[in-house]
């Protein structure tokens, strides 16, 4: 009886297994689709309208283009899943192999019942559990504004300015230190900056945790604020000027800019506008892309779209009110199809799968970092007003000129990096050293015109916000870390604060000096 419940138990465990399989891969497939979906509207309301003003035969080729563009996507996505499935069965094969015959010739070891019991698990944790454990982490994930813990300083028509403050009670805000005032990108939101604020790993919080006066810019909901949906880069860098001369009269210290990926680039032109001068000191920039045309893959990836398909008008979404604002989820998925080697369906549902694959006849625990970046992945993407997704196009289309012009202008004037450097301002540049959405060379092109301290983190594009933001970590944020003693921007913010004092105490001591009377001459 027990032989012949063996088997039917393998094949029970089989079918769940390839029901999970099925429901798992086709839910990997609907996150990529959906955005296709969306885009497919788009191109056909802007088509409908470019179809009229072309002739047939350059319709008929820039069709015959884009036809060979998607045939090479398909390529690369069809090759990439191949491996991965082939790394797959290289791994699970030689077990299912051995498990067949340990049943056959009753061995000792794995038989097809509990290999097939595995692979159900494997399934069942990519389909159910791996997505709970995702939801459930959100009560953890980011700011949580809402819950009052910190201090709403200032507000315009389109931003929100926040003080964060220390997650610790005990540690006392600094009124007299040095502010910081953090940019966050526009469509990978602010919460990213916030990660895990409980567990000791929120890139906002390293800096309020050691007292210093942190504030952020938060934008406002962008479906609900239509002042948003229209803002200009100038009412952004306006905004940006109200909250800092704010900033600096409460403290009376000026404020260091610090922004992080699209919000770096933002808070530079700001700065090159002249419109922060007298209020801010000091620049740090994270991870933000200061000229894309030196990004060796997005600029690979917009070569290749046939020119007639280099539209930002492809990427518009319309409004219930009848505004305009750049599709921050299309925008994501843009991202996808630039390494689509690493983000297709069934490479992203392998490579999860695998992950959480039992380890010695132990479940696999997701750790919370994990959990949490999953969580920012697949909810934090924003929409954009248009003229932001125009400035981040140009910065990617339009190189920076030879003598440090950006491609973009504010107030009717031309932006030069070389204005830094005449201001007299402190730059801190860090960058992630295998960073595949903004570059090296994207980063650090600033260097080229000015001279400015850099700092390279291991790993990639939110390192910086997720694994450094660890006060215990390797490159801990408020340390000096690695061969080349780099500083980390907490570190860098604290340097200043102590050069600030030291230099307020040499000009009180050579006032005095200066008031003490003379000594009367003898005789």
């Amino acid at each position: 009886m027990e032989k012949m419940i063996s088997p039917l138990q393998a094949v029970t465990n089989q079918i769940a297994a390839t029901q999970n399989y099925c429901a798992g891969y086709n839910k990997y497939l609907n996150d990529f689709l959906i955005p296709l979906y969306v885009s497919t509207n788009y191109f056909r309301d802007v088509e409908m309208n470019k179809l009229t003003k072309a002739s047939p035969m350059e319709n008929f080729q820039s069709y015959m283009d884009l036809m060979s563009y998607n045939y090479e996507l398909s390529n690369r996505s069809l090759i990439a899943s191949m491996r991965v499935v082939s790394e797959y069965l290289k791994k699970e094969l030689p077990l299912a192999t051995e498990a067949f015959l340990n049943t056959l010739l009753n061995k000792e070891g794995e038989n097809l019942e509990s290999f097939t019991a595995r692979q159900a698990e494997m399934a069942e944790l990519v389909t159910k559990t791996y997505p709970k454990i995702i939801s459930d982490i959100e009560p953890e994930y980011g700011f949580h504004f809402e819950r009052g813990k910190n201090i709403k300083f200032a507000e315009t028509d389109r931003f929100i300015v926040y003080q964060i403050l220390p997650v610790d009670d005990k540690v006392k805000v600094r009124e007299d230190g040095k502010p910081v005032l953090i940019i966050p990108p526009y469509v990978l939101g602010a919460n990213i900056l916030g990660f895990l604020p409980g567990e000791n790993r929120s890139y906002t919080h390293c800096f309020a945790n050691l007292g210093i006066p942190t504030y952020i810019r938060i934008m406002k909901d962008i479906s609900s604020t239509p002042a948003l949906q229209v803002m200009t880069c100038e009412n952004d860098t306006l905004d940006t000027q109200f909250f800092c001369e704010k900033i600096k009269s409460r403290h009376g210290k000026p404020v260091t800019l610090n922004g992080y990926c699209q919000g770096g680039f933002m808070a530079v032109c700001n700065i090159l506008s002249g419109k922060l001068d007298g209020l801010i000191d000091a620049l740090i920039t994270c991870v933000a892309p200061m000229d894309g045309t030196k990004s060796k893959g997005l600029k690979h990836f917009l070569a290749s779209l046939p020119p007639r398909f280099r539209d930002l008008a492809y990427g518009t979404k319309t409004l219930p009110n009848g505004n305009k604002v750049g599709d921050g989820d299309l925008m994501g998925w843009v991202y996808k199809l630039k390494s689509i080697e690493v983000e297709s369906p069934l490479v992203v549902f392998f490579r999860d799968m695998m992950m959480l694959s039992p380890k010695n006849g132990k479940t696999v625990k997701v750790s919370k970092t994990a959990a949490a970046l999953n969580y920012w992945l697949r909810n934090e993407r924003n929409d954009l007003p248009l003229s932001i997704t125009e400035m981040s196009f140009a910065s990617y289309t339009v190189p920076v000129t030879k003598d440090g012009t950006l491609p973009v202008k504010l107030f009717g004037q031309e932006l030069n990096f070389k204005r830094i450097k005449e201001k007299g301002l402190k730059w801190l540049i860090c960058y992630g050293k295998h960073d595949d959405l903004v570059e090296t060379d994207t980063a650090l092109a600033p260097l080229e015109y000015v001279d400015a301290e850099i700092s390279a983190f291991p790993k990639g594009h939110v390192a910086i916000a997720t694994s450094w933001s660890d006060p215990g970590s390797a490159c801990a944020l408020h340390t000096r870390f690695g061969p080349e003693n780099y500083r980390g921007p907490v570190r860098f913010q604290l340097d200043l604060d102590i050069e600030i004092e030291q230099s307020r105490k040499k000009n009180e001591k050579s006032q005095v000096s200066s008031q003490k009377p003379e000594e009367p001459l003898n005789g």
